[in-house]
């Protein structure tokens, strides 16, 4: 622990006077969320094996710190096997560990209060990052934690003393403590899916229990920056609430600004790039609450990307004490008018966004914590992961309840890219219990989060869970969607209904009253959750429950389908880091490959197959759902199970945990391309549209080809058509019939052009493809500087390229069409280095 002190000790001098005698100093780092480490010895003797330490301290996750994951050693013991392994993790997650810090203050007789904020970035609220903990200074108990999404502020005022102050903090197992809570509490029934049973009393990231995409990796320490801070008057938040007017002409509302201190006098002030938009002076109210008044003409407002800018304006206040400035706070904020549209209809109720007057289509993908140990990730590493996604043409991701409200460079970073924030609490697949001093702590947390977050323009709904309702459904827990008494719902078999229909959504109302609030996720609104004619879905009967056809998913789908997915296997370079006994690389998938491709024990051939299955669910459940936007706002988004791993392993991400991209994210990335062509077959009929997300008509060419898988030749004549794309919609281009008696197998090539120039194409196979043959295609591919020039001379599946570290690449997992040369741009290969390896479909027959 001694760097950790030395620079607490070295935050600490350089406390300096302000002319108020109002100081402000901060503590940082003190960031152990893996801290499972003795106080003055690095390692951990492994309880199995005497002759083994895991280097626990080179793994502590602090900001200051590397990245080691590469050199990560945690369960790699040569000594112990599997089991051992296992007892070891058990006998580390069931200890209770102790941290102690010293801290030298210089002189506690000023005029002002310290205070210990376990807290996030100066300019948000303070956010502590502990579970279940006891903070302790100069002997004296100041805190006793039972949540990590909590903010804390303490005064230590009484506590501190001149010179040396010791600084502990106890954190009790989460693990241990779930399963007392549970034995305390036998008049509720703790039901979960994934994980024990005890998380549900605990109020921690569920999925350090465990998921069934990551491991079980029970943690405990402060995961977020713990801050010193010594002021006379502060600026405890600010936020506003301003929206723009239905004709988009004026954005009006209020600024707030909570204070803690006397003050005289708050300044508001609103920026944008620089300039002063508007100034106001106010006093601070009785309750510490500043307000102003505020109307901007003509506001530059913030649209999710491909609709518009992403305008920000700064607001900022300004505290006084009798004349000297005490403390300033500033944020970005997005002006826009949002609206989740649900009307009945024809088919059952809509369920849709609409920024600035503009229906969206949201299209995208659900989102985990991006690490078992979170404070290993960075501003860099969220700005990758967000861009990609950007990058990809997806335009919202969910923040799924299992996880973390996430980090304030988050949101940020949503806010400057365009992507909308669907955001969950954080409760998931469970049926939760709500004594009283456990709702306490929910609805403070939800408070706190809540003001957290809501400046940012980016969050478009708050949900209540995720899944929970379906874990009512399962068991058949009380829930009559009549009964309007909340009070009667906690005396059900059921009591989180009262979270999630009468907590959360007043917390909503009080505190972000212009963002919708939504249940769960998924909800229906009192009917099954499985009701594809209103609210959102989460279809799983492809891979899990009936196991259908992925050829009929966009068939399955309802109004906004927040979940669904198919799981492959990441690239070879990733399953060799987490895989390094050679006789446990094999194949290990079967169903839907058995279905759909002809199998091969290749496990570079196999790892390709699963990859290819999952390009081929999401590309027909994509592609018919935006297909299904156009025809009166039947389907309103879509957001694939998930984006991304929280470790290295086998699941549903597009993209794995070293930010190697699966196929499937290119094939996504097509198909929700501003203007996208889709051609599909049916039995014997077939169908040609165009869908299109441009708030204007395009005048297009459309070309539709038949060619033959075994000779590349066309079987009849191409069709060719000028069309005008409708807006935000779908335009159906053509149709037709296949003989299948007479025809001999074809794919049906098509490519549509604007200006001379192709910007979408799309193929449709006989499916299932494990009836086709596809040797020598005829495959072309050269390197023209930062080009990779594709061609074939017969109908290619899904050829895919190399994921290689520092090289980016425009598109992967292509169909190719003879006749038809593609172009794809490849950055980052330096001159003389290997070209990047491919490979397709049937390859290796």
């Amino acid at each position: 622990m001694d760097s950790l002190e030395n620079e607490l000790l070295r935050h600490i001098s350089n406390i300096k006077s302000r002319a108020d005698n109002a100081i402000h100093a901060r503590v940082h780092d003190i960031q152990m969320d893996m801290g499972y480490y003795d106080d003055d010895d690095d390692t951990y003797p492994c309880q199995i094996c005497p002759t083994a330490n895991i280097d626990y301290m080179n793994l502590c996750p602090a900001a200051d710190r590397p990245d080691i994951y590469e050199n990560c050693e945690v369960g790699k013991c040569n000594h112990c096997d599997e089991s051992e392994r296992n007892q070891l993790f058990d006998a580390i997650a069931n200890d209770r560990r102790h941290s102690m810090i010293t801290l030298c203050f210089r002189d506690p007789s000023l005029n002002v209060a310290p205070h210990i904020a376990f807290s996030g970035n100066r300019g948000t609220p303070d956010v502590v990052g502990v579970t279940t903990q006891l903070v302790v200074i100069n002997g004296k108990v100041l805190l006793q934690s039972e949540n990590m999404f909590l903010i804390y502020r303490v005064d230590a005022t009484e506590s501190i003393i001149s010179g040396q102050n010791s600084l502990e903090i106890d954190f009790d197992s989460p693990l241990i403590r779930g399963r007392e809570l549970e034995k305390a509490h036998p008049e509720y029934r703790f039901i979960a899916h994934n994980g024990e049973t005890g998380r549900l009393g605990v109020r921690k990231a569920q999925y350090h229990w465990g998921w069934d995409w990551g491991p079980v990796l029970m943690t405990a320490g402060p995961w977020r920056p713990v801050h010193l801070e010594i002021y006379d008057s502060r600026v405890a938040d600010l936020w506003s609430q301003i929206e723009a007017s239905k004709n988009l002409r004026t954005a009006s509302g209020k600024l707030y600004a909570r204070i803690d201190g006397p003050s005289n006098k708050e300044a508001f002030t609103v920026k944008l790039r620089e300039k002063i938009i508007s100034q106001h002076e106010t006093a601070v109210g009785a309750d510490g609450l500043a307000e102003i008044s505020i109307s901007i003409e003509n506001p530059e407002l913030w649209y999710p990307h491909g609709y518009g800018a992403q305008t920000l304006y700064e607001i900022t206040v300004h505290v006084f004490t009798q004349e000297f400035l005490a403390d300033t706070m500033s944020k970005r904020t997005g002006l826009r008018r949002g609206d989740l549209i649900q009307e009945d209809d024809e088919i059952g109720q809509s369920f849709y966004f609409r920024i600035n007057g503009i229906d969206i289509f949201c299209a995208g993908s659900c989102w985990i914590p991006a690490d078992n140990f979170i404070p290993r990730l960075d501003a860099g590493k969220y700005k990758k992961w967000l861009q990609t996604m950007m990058d990809g043409n997806q335009v919202m991701t969910r923040v799924w309840g299992g996880g973390i409200y996430e980090e304030d460079v988050f949101y940020d970073l949503c806010d400057e890219l365009g992507i909308l924030v669907w955001q969950d609490f954080m409760f998931g697949c469970g049926s939760y219990p709500t004594w009283p001093e456990l709702l306490d702590s929910i609805r403070d947390e939800a408070v706190c989060n809540v003001r957290r977050l809501r400046h940012h323009p980016s969050i478009a709904i708050y949900a209540g869970n995720n899944e929970d309702y379906q874990i009512q459904e399962e068991y058949k827990l009380d829930y009559d969607y009549a009964d309007k008494d909340p009070e009667s719902w906690l005396k059900s078999t059921y009591p989180a209904r009262y979270i999630s229909e009468h907590l959360l959504p007043n917390i909503i109302k009080n505190e972000s009253p212009n963002i919708p609030y939504w249940p769960s996720s998924p909800f229906s609104g009192g009917e099954d959750t499985s009701d594809k004619t209103i609210g959102d879905l989460h279809q799983w009967n492809v891979w899990h429950g009936t196991q259908e056809k992925y050829q009929i998913l966009d068939d399955l789908g309802g109004r906004f389908n927040s979940e669904f997915g198919m799981e492959a296997f990441p690239h070879m370079q990733t399953i060799q880091h987490f895989v390094d006994d050679p006789s446990e690389l094999y194949p290990q998938i079967a169903t839907y490959l058995v279905e759909n491709f002809r199998t091969t024990t290749d496990l570079a051939a196999y790892i390709h197959l699963t990859q290819l299955a999952q390009c081929e669910a999401l590309m027909f459940a994509y592609r018919g759902w935006r297909r299904q936007w156009g025809q009166a706002r039947k389907c309103g988004g879509a957001l694939v199970w998930q984006l991304n791993d929280c470790w290295p392993v086998t699941s549903w991400a597009i993209i794995d945990f070293f930010l190697r991209k699966k196929p499937a994210y290119y094939a996504m990335s097509r198909v929700l391309r501003p203007i996208a062509l889709g051609v599909r077959r049916k039995h014997y009929d077939w169908s040609l549209w165009v869908v299109s997300s441009k708030t204007t008509e395009v005048v297009a060419e459309v070309e539709l080809r038949f060619i033959s898988i075994s000779t590349g030749e066309d079987i009849k004549e191409k069709i060719t058509k000028e069309i005008t794309v409708a807006a935000n919609g779908s335009t159906d281009i053509a149709n037709g019939m296949i003989d299948n008696l007479t025809e001999e197998p074809h794919v049906l090539a098509a490519r549509i052009r604007i200006d001379g120039v192709c910007v979408s194409r799309d193929m449709d196979w006989p499916q299932p493809l494990k009836y086709l043959s596809f040797e020598d295609r005829g495959i072309s591919v050269t390197q023209h500087g930062d080009e990779l020039r594709v061609s074939a001379k017969r109908p290619t599946k899904g050829l895919t390229f190399e994921e290689r570290e520092g090289v980016l690449i425009s598109d992967s997992a292509i169909d190719i069409a003879p006749g038809d040369e593609q172009v794809v741009t490849c950055r980052g290969l330096e001159s003389g280095e290997r070209p990047l390896s491919w490979t397709y479909l049937g390859q290796h027959d």
